[in-house]
Order: C-alpha cells, then sequence, then structure tokens
C-alpha cells in the first residue's frame, strides 16, 4: 500500500480498477483547511491524463509494474513486434502501446517494455540514441550571432532542431526524454 502523501513522480498506484502512474505531484497545505495532495495522473491502460486531489491518509495498493530489455525488429501493417532478449519470444504492440518511443527506434535497437500482470502498455527507448540526419536545409554562413537552430529529420522519422553547422548525413545523439540535440557523434 501507498498513501498519497508519499506520492511522487513516477509511483504507480491501483486505483477504481485502473493503473495509475504519478506525472506530478504538489503537496499543499493551506492557511486554512487541511492538507492534500494535488496531481497529474496517467492511466496508463488508456493514457487518459486527469487532475486529481487526494487526501494525504488515502491508502492505495501499489501496482507492480515489470520492465523487459527487448530488441525492436520490425513494423508489419500497424504493429511493431518486439523479442525478449532472454527467451526469444516476440510480442506484437500497437501504435498507442509505442507512442513516440517508435520515432527513436530503429530495428534491432533494444527498449524497455513495461508490463502489468503480462500485459505490455508501454516502450521506452534509450535515453540518449544516435541516429543519422536525413534531412535538413543548408545553414547561412554568418547566420549564428544568437545560437540558431534549425528543424532537421532523422532516419526514424523523428524531427530534432539543430545547430546551424550540423549538416544532411551527420550523425547526432538525440536526448529521447526531451526530444533535443546533444551533440555531433
Amino acid at each position: 500500500m501507498v498513501s498519497a502523501g508519499e506520492f511522487r513522480k513516477g509511483v504507480t498506484f491501483e486505483m477504481d480498477g485502473n493503473i495509475f502512474t504519478i506525472i506530478d505531484f504538489q503537496h499543499v497545505k493551506p492557511g486554512k483547511g487541511a492538507a492534500f495532495v494535488r496531481t497529474k495522473i496517467k492511466n496508463i491502460k488508456s493514457g487518459a491524463v486527469v487532475e486529481r486531489s487526494f487526501n494525504p491518509t488515502d491508502k492505495y495498493p501499489k501496482a507492480h509494474i515489470e520492465r523487459k530489455n527487448m530488441q525492436y525488429l520490425y513494423e508489419d501493417n500497424g504493429l511493431y513486434y518486439f523479442m525478449d532478449n532472454e527467451s526469444y519470444e516476440q510480442i506484437p504492440l500497437n501504435r498507442s502501446q509505442v507512442e513516440d518511443a517508435i520515432m527513436y527506434l530503429k530495428a534491432n535497437d533494444n527498449a524497455f517494455i513495461q508490463f502489468h500482470k503480462g500485459e505490455a502498455f508501454s516502450v521506452e527507448p534509450d535515453n540518449f540514441v544516435e541516429l543519422e540526419i536525413t534531412f535538413t536545409e543548408p545553414g547561412v554562413k554568418g547566420d549564428t550571432a544568437q545560437g540558431a537552430t534549425k528543424p532537421a529529420t532523422l532516419e526514424t522519422g523523428a524531427t530534432v532542431n539543430v545547430p546551424l553547422f550540423v549538416n544532411q548525413g551527420d550523425r547526432i545523439r538525440v536526448d529521447t526524454r526531451t526530444n533535443s540535440y546533444m551533440e555531433r557523434v
């Protein structure tokens, strides 16, 4: 059991037959009245985000989430196939389960798949990935006074803002948590 007073980002719990994860929280102690916890929670099955307030003494069962390192294989008719690196079992996931993570995965890349009671519900790519730029406009010489950036399309289809000196064909490191350029590789 986890009490609402112990809520932190990333904590998962069961409520009303659904599994939720804490996206954001704030402990509020008003001058008048009882303290409460204001949260932004995400339903891990449907992906719906809800804002809700809790009494700090409310208790909820903690949800056990299993993370497996799996290899992305291929996409076929809207299904994305991943293979367990230990048992070699393949599982198909639909677009809503892979969400934005697929924008950073190439064939044979590893990713973490999260499971609850044997059912996969989300995919997390590595925090940093190296990808090749397939298209970007050439930078204009002398246009760098304010650290300007330009959009670049990566080999997976993702778009990232990069500095003007980065060119088509360059390999760059991207932070997948913020979708931001880190450095040239």
